[in-house]
């Protein structure tokens, strides 16, 4: 923590000293081409020079790269790249505090403080008029979905980033609604003669059968009911939360908006501690992994592979437990009124901090049209998922007389191993439109989208999703400064509970100490700017 607010420190000392225009800072950025009136491919190559961070097993030169060698030959631009795969963000912040600034950031992982912050001390330039002029493929996506437009402008009416977009199904309908989804082992359900579970109770008493009755008939006591990964958004149990009280459930953000526009809390209610002490029983008699608090990714794997599973949570199935169909997805369970709620998460396929221009640049259209490629609807598809023409394994093929990209059969390789050897995330947009008209649906975001719309979709009742919101500067210090104490003690408390109990006795207290925190403040903060954001 301390080297982090170090260079934290650091970091705003700097970037001062950039705003005003510092002749000591170093600048690492390409020299002035003079080009006017751009157009691919140039006559004679030219350089710029991007800072970005790549995955573990995409080559170490993105260069090296199937996607960005024919961007390369197409606009005749090479890329010189800076590289940092790990602790990006630490190098990242140092190279901008010691004055050495690139052309651009490309994954950029900025978040509102930081393109405020850099904003106002010269670190980056604002992009509308970059984008109004020399970006068309950009501005077709904000014709079409003015909404990215409006999430990606910050409180000054600038535009300081670009965005990252992928759109699977709209509204309550889109992939994006949910985050985390569970899978149930479907054969050792019917080993059992055990019907999927349709209440809180059915659930208990399949997770006690599935410790209790040897389902996988190894004759060993080897068996994990239930498994997650605590505090992990995607791989955590808070879907099951809608099973009790009043339906309301939970999500990351601890948070929903009601049909009323009312934005709500969702870690302080009676329905909350209720699921909290149904999970303690289930803790207490042995049906929970007791590594669920603690386990990381490798090893939450690791047992999946083994169909060590009864129930567990996750995205894809297929990068835990590997191909097969034992594993089913999950059914929302009914309350003791019968009815039947998934809570929503607040997301969208929509992230701001994809790419930035810093004011080291000297090639501003140059450097907006290379990256308008990136929005063009083919070109997006590959960036987000990967490409065609590639050693071994591929992700498309081209249909050239369609001018359209077809998702190739994944056989058996886990989706997100294989998309990122040649994806390469960056700013793209793919809107729901464009399946059909570019590509296709990948198949396992098909098989998923489908098995949803017949089990998830029928019971999101909530009308609205929590936008993603540009804060301002103050609104997003005072957020994270409660939710650096807040949000950690609701998973330490909530962990505590599943393994020790003691809730009744604990929760008035602990409702005081989220006030303490200033989750009457959260709250206001964001229903102001939710009220604001659909005024326009």
């Amino acid at each position: 923590m301390k080297k982090l607010l170090t260079a934290g420190v650091i970091l705003l000392a700097a970037t001062t000293l950039v705003g005003c225009g510092s002749k000591s800072k170093k600048e690492t950025a390409s020299k002035d081409y003079k080009l006017t009136n751009v157009t691919f491919p140039l006559k004679e190559k030219v350089s710029l020079n991007l800072l970005t961070t790549q995955n573990q097993v995409a080559p170490k030169d993105p260069n090296d790269m199937t996607i960005f060698k024919r961007l390369e030959k197409d606009s005749n631009v090479h890329i010189n790249w800076t590289n940092y795969p790990n602790d990006f963000v630490e190098k990242r912040n140092l190279d901008i505090a010691s004055g050495a600034l690139p052309d651009a950031i490309f994954n950029a992982q900025a978040g509102e403080q930081d393109l405020l912050t850099w904003a106002k001390n010269g670190v980056i330039v604002p992009l509308e008029d970059a984008i109004d002029d020399y970006m068309p493929n950009l501005k077709k996506v904000f014709e079409a979905s003015p909404k990215y437009k409006q999430m990606l402008t910050a409180p000054d009416g600038h535009i300081y980033s670009l965005p990252w977009i992928e759109e699977l199904g709209e509204g309550k309908e889109s992939i994006h609604t949910v985050n985390s989804l569970g899978w149930i082992n479907e054969k050792w359900l019917k080993a059992l003669g055990l019907e999927h579970p349709k209440t809180a109770e059915d659930l208990y008493n399949v997770l006690k059968a599935f410790k209790e009755k040897d389902p996988n008939g190894n004759g060993e006591k080897d068996e994990i009911p239930l498994s997650f990964i605590s505090n992990d958004d995607g791989n955590d149990l808070k879907m099951l939360f809608a099973a009790f009280g009043d339906g309301s459930g939970d999500n990351g953000q601890h948070m929903i908006v009601d049909d009323s526009g009312k934005v709500q809390f969702t870690a302080n209610t009676d329905s909350y501690k209720e699921a909290v002490k149904y999970f303690n029983k289930c803790y207490a008699e042995g049906l929970i992994d007791t590594e669920s608090f603690e386990q990381d990714w490798a090893r939450y794997v690791a047992k999946g592979n083994d169909d060590k599973y009864g129930l567990y949570f996750t995205w894809d199935p297929h990068n835990v437990t590997g191909p097969g169909d034992d594993y089913v997805m999950y059914r929302p369970l009914a309350r003791e009124n019968g009815k039947i709620n998934v809570t929503r998460t607040n997301n969208f396929g929509f992230s701001r901090d994809r790419f930035v221009i810093t004011s080291a640049n000297k090639n501003l259209e140059l450097t907006a049209k290379w990256i308008d490629q990136m929005y063009e609807p083919l070109q997006s598809v590959q960036n987000n998922w990967g490409t065609y023409g590639d050693k071994g394994q591929n992700i498309f093929k081209l249909n050239e007389a369609e001018h359209k990209l077809v998702h190739e059969p994944l056989e058996g390789t886990a989706p997100v191993e294989l998309r990122q050897k040649t994806s390469v995330g960056g700013p793209l947009a793919i809107l729901d439109s464009y399946y059909g008209q570019y590509t296709t649906m990948p198949d396992d975001a098909k098989w998923r989208l489908d098995l949803m719309a017949e089990y998830i979709f029928p019971h999101v009742n909530n009308n609205y999703n929590y936008p993603n919101i540009f804060f301002s500067q103050e609104d997003t210090k005072k957020i994270a400064d409660i939710e650096a104490d807040m949000m950690g003690y609701i998973t330490q408390k909530r962990d505590e509970w599943i393994t020790k109990g003691n809730i009744d006795e604990e929760w008035d207290d602990y409702l005081k100490q989220l006030k303490a925190y200033g989750l009457d403040e959260w709250l206001k903060i964001k229903q102001e700017n939710f009220d604001n954001y659909n005024k326009g």
